[in-house]
């Protein structure tokens, strides 16, 4: 695995923007793999390492996330952003088509992208994400998005996150570990969360429901929906809908899990596999 970083343009200026890169067989296609709100590249190290026999794998840390630069401006934390920078990305890639991993925020980014016209991506797979999104689920998301304190140790911190992670299912003491190590940045002598807390500003609002079924119906790509069977952000009446129009995809759902699949369980690594490559 390498690590790379290309320069974006926004509106404030430019801001770096670091993904990681498995390089996968000579002339592999390739894959991108966009993470959620809060998250970063590193929760598709195991798949990207599954995949990587197959594909050219792609994760960026999004702005403000991981790695990645802090904007100056809070407001450009929002999709034109986060499409702009996808977008400078794939064209860094070279490359004239490639498939899409996106867990929630990612999943999103991912819709949005395959709707375009002319739109680059062949293969879709959403994680735990839909064109229709409740204002409760957005007020729930803001009750935790851009928190941001301070813990004085890992364990500290790793308790915090088993709580607020609990709807990604069963995990291995290792995974919870892994995820907090990869969650963490030194602060303040102790350990914070390797985001921007202004990300979490437009949540702060008391948001309406967000409808984006009419770009759902553009998206003609091959498309996946993973759906954890207790996800409070991807209702299942709202995935089976999404069954029925727009590219009528295959819907597979992981009981005992919430929102949202982490993707390192064999049974969901091996549904994106078996699409990607079936």
């Amino acid at each position: 695995m390498l690590e790379r970083h290309l320069s974006c343009l926004g509106p404030s200026g430019f801001h770096r923007l670091v993904y990681d890169e498995w390089p996968g067989p000579p002339g592999a296609p390739t894959l991108m793999c966009v993470h959620g709100l809060t998250r970063n590249a590193r929760d598709f190290d195991a798949i990207a390492a599954t995949l990587s026999d197959h594909y050219r794998v792609v994760c960026p840390d999004m702005a403000g996330r991981g790695r990645s630069d802090w904007v100056a401006d809070p407001a450009e934390y929002s999709f034109p952003t986060y499409l702009a920078d996808c977008a400078a990305l794939i064209a860094r890639l070279d490359v004239e088509s490639l498939d899409w991993i996106g867990t929630s925020m990612g999943a999103l980014i991912g819709m949005m992208l395959a709707a375009q016209k002319g739109s680059p991506i062949r293969r879709l797979v959403l994680n735990d994400a839909g064109p229709f999104i409740s204002k409760q689920a957005l007020a729930w998301l803001g009750s935790f998005i851009g928190a941001d304190p301070t813990f004085e140790s890992l364990d500290a911190m790793e308790r915090a996150v088993r709580q607020n992670s609990s709807g990604f299912g069963r995990l291995t003491d290792a995974q919870w570990r892994k995820m907090t190590l990869d969650l963490s940045r030194a602060k303040d002598g102790g350990f914070g969360y390797a985001y921007d807390p202004r990300i979490g500003d437009p949540y702060k609002a008391d948001l309406p429901d967000v409808d984006l079924w009419p770009l759902w119906d553009q998206v003609a790509c091959q498309t996946l929906i993973l759906r954890g069977e207790e996800s409070n952000v991807l209702p299942r009446d709202v995935a089976m809908a999404m069954t029925e129009r727009g590219p009528k995809p295959k819907l597979v759902e992981f009981p005992g899990v919430g929102h949202a699949p982490a993707l390192l369980s064999d049974d969901q690594i091996g549904a994106v596999r078996g699409f990607l490559l079936g």
